[in-house]
Parts: C-alpha cells; structure tokens; sequence
C-alpha cells in the first residue's frame, strides 16, 4: 500500500512538473499579413468589415453586441506564426459569423484579449503557441455601420 502511495505521488509530481514547463510563446504579429491568407471555408466574404483598435471607420449607426472569440488550432507540425496565422483567421471567420447572425456589418474596436488581457493595436494581434496548440482570443464590437 506505501509503494502504491508513493508511486501516485510521483506521478502527480511528475505530471505537475511537466504543466509547469509548457510552452507558451507570446508573438505579436502582423493583422495585415494574416487577414492577406485565405480561410479554407471562404466564410470571409468582405461582408463584414474588421476594425482594429483605433482604425478610422465609418460611422456607427447601431452598436448590436459586444463579442469575445478564444479560438485554438494545432500546432504540431507547423511554425508558430503559420499556427498563429491560421487560428487569427479562426478568430476572424468567429466574429464574422456572430456579426451576420445578429445583422451586422462590421466588427470594430477589435483588441486581443488573451486570458482577459486586453491588447489593443491596429497592426498587430497576439498569439500564444505551444508545442501542440497555437491560441489567439478577440474581443470587439459588432455594429451596423453606414455604408460608403
């Protein structure tokens, strides 16, 4: 029964110890080059346009919703920022498809919002990899804007 215990606790020590060392790289990366690629579905039609912390936009005629998007891709096999791009896309095709349920055209003041921390740019996204997963989270605003 001692050895039985002993064996336990050193498991659970050993996995403890393996949590703690988990990779968890934070990269900050281009909107621009990551919205340039395709997503696989072809969800993002341009009817639903993407505002990032302090870009210009038109003006809002209707504020529907606020929106928050943590989505996770794997990362075996691929480079962080070709993971990183892929789930920013994920996050994207996320807040696209909530904004055409609730009648919007656009989703603005967008800010990364990795484990509720806010980080808001116009340029750049962050994005968490790991050895096996790669994990971006959006936070914005899904409005009616007026149409140019």
């Amino acid at each position: 029964m001692k050895n039985i215990s002993l064996i336990l606790a050193a498991a659970l020590l050993a996995a403890s110890s393996l949590s703690a060392q988990a990779r968890d790289t934070k990269h900050l990366l281009s909107v621009e080059e990551a919205k340039a690629q395709k997503d696989k579905e072809g969800v993002l039609d341009g009817s639903v346009k993407f505002y990032f912390a302090g870009q210009q936009h038109p003006a809002v005629i209707t504020k529907l919703s606020s929106d928050v998007t943590n989505q996770k891709t794997n990362a075996v096999g691929k480079s962080d920022e070709e993971a990183c791009k892929w789930v920013f896309l994920s996050a994207l095709v996320q807040l696209h498809k909530k904004a055409k349920e609730l009648g919007g055209n656009a989703v603005v003041n967008i800010v990364s919002y990795y484990k509720k921390n806010e980080m808001a740019s116009a340029t750049q996204y962050e994005c968490h990899a790991g050895a096996t997963l790669a994990g971006v989270a959006l936070k914005g605003d899904i409005v009616k804007i007026a149409d140019k």
